[in-house]
């Protein structure tokens, strides 16, 4: 494509990343460019940190139904991820050496997977079926005496099916086995507690929330322990070294309360933006597929084959809207998605798959002219 970043584009691309809140943005702009201290600092401007990082944390413990102090604040989802997995490998290690996961996770989990695997770790990795979903009794097989952690991510970047995170972990941890997911997708978007997940620890994505790039968090039930991923100082409880990303802290303390003050209004508003999308493109091509759960999945996220058609050829021609040919982190032009592959979905309808992603920025006055040129880039690939 060769517009410009500052050309107006409709932005349907909310599970790559989302705008900054304006809300968001005006709960940072003090520390930006008056408040500045280390919170580590015992003077004013110390203390003023200090209580900054600590409003968030109990802004994201809010959210997440946590304690404060189980609230880890890291750079990003992938940080979360890696601390949860390493973490749990290293403390249980005495335990057994064995992990299960699903064969349709981020790469922020299953690479850090296949590392451990390198250091003498086995991964079992569910398979899903045509909706992308795991069952739970396929991973209650997988348990073995030697299982210490079962990571499985809530919803999927990619067809938005959401997976039967609670029972799995019931499954898990009747057997004392840890449980962790990956909620980058699903946080802000539908519910998402310690408690109505049942899992042991939570991640968190802070741009995937309306909140600044490089901020996330790990969120820990109460009594999980885990040996730092970083060595250093004891910030954050002695849990992350570091002094703290404070303008990104508070920028996501704030995404929280907003998202928990709003979050059902808002997944009424992405349903509806949503099924509108939906509903066009299938009545314009009734020989296209929607990928995912139809009813398991994120409110905000449709991801569609079309047949005879190249998804980067659809994009190329789609100069005034954003969306993706897959996940966004880690797409290719010509090789279908791993997703996809994991799902049986025939690759003439992976190659021709657009991800479409409204967010709380859609409006209603950009879906008819967002469907109208999906629908004229389609006909242009497939001819």
């Amino acid at each position: 494509m060769n517009n410009s970043p500052a050309d107006p584009v409709i932005y349907l691309d909310y599970n790559a990343t989302t705008p900054l809140d304006p809300r968001v943005a005006e709960a940072m702009l003090p520390f930006l460019e008056r408040f500045f201290g280390n919170p580590s600092s015992s003077h004013a401007q110390g203390r003023a940190m200090r209580a900054a990082v600590d409003k968030a944390r109990s802004q994201a413990a809010g959210l997440l139904g946590a304690e404060p102090e189980g609230i880890i604040f890291t750079s990003g989802g992938t940080e979360a991820n890696n601390h949860a997995i390493l973490g749990a490998a290293v403390s249980r290690a005495h335990r057994g050496r064995h992990i299960v996961t699903s064969a349709v996770e981020h790469p922020a989990v299953n690479a850090v997977c296949h590392h451990l695997e390198s250091l003498g770790f086995t991964t079992s990795y569910v398979p899903v079926d045509r909706m992308g979903r795991v069952d739970p009794e396929a991973v209650a097989k997988a348990l073995t005496e030697e299982t210490i952690l079962v990571t499985l991510m809530h919803a999927n970047n990619e067809v938005g099916t959401l997976q039967p995170v609670a029972e799995v972990a019931r499954l898990a941890r009747a057997r004392g086995i840890l449980t962790h997911s990956d909620c980058a997708q699903s946080v802000g978007k539908v519910p998402v507690t310690l408690d109505l997940l049942g899992v042991d620890m939570i991640s968190v994505a802070g741009h995937k929330l309306y909140a600044p790039k490089g901020v996330g968090i790990l969120c820990l039930g109460k009594g999980v322990e885990l040996p730092p991923l970083m060595h250093g100082a004891d910030h954050e409880a002695g849990r992350r070294p570091g002094t703290e990303n404070i303008l990104g802290i508070v920028g996501l303390g704030q995404a929280c309360q907003l998202a928990e003050q709003e979050l059902l209004q808002e997944e009424s508003h992405l349903v509806d933006l949503r099924d509108r999308l939906q509903t066009g493109l299938l009545a314009a091509f009734p020989n296209s597929r929607v990928h995912g759960d139809p009813i398991n999945r994120l409110p905000n996220t449709l991801s569609i084959g079309f047949p005879g058609a190249a998804a980067w050829e659809i994009m190329d021609n789609l100069p005034g809207v954003a969306v993706s040919a897959g996940a966004a982190c880690h797409d290719g032009k010509t090789v279908g998605s791993q997703v996809l592959r994991a799902m049986g979905v025939d690759s003439d309808f992976a190659r021709g798959t657009l991800r479409i992603s409204v967010g709380r920025m859609t409006t209603e006055a950009e879906i008819q002219p967002a469907l109208a040129a999906i629908v004229k880039a389609v006909k242009i690939s497939q001819k």
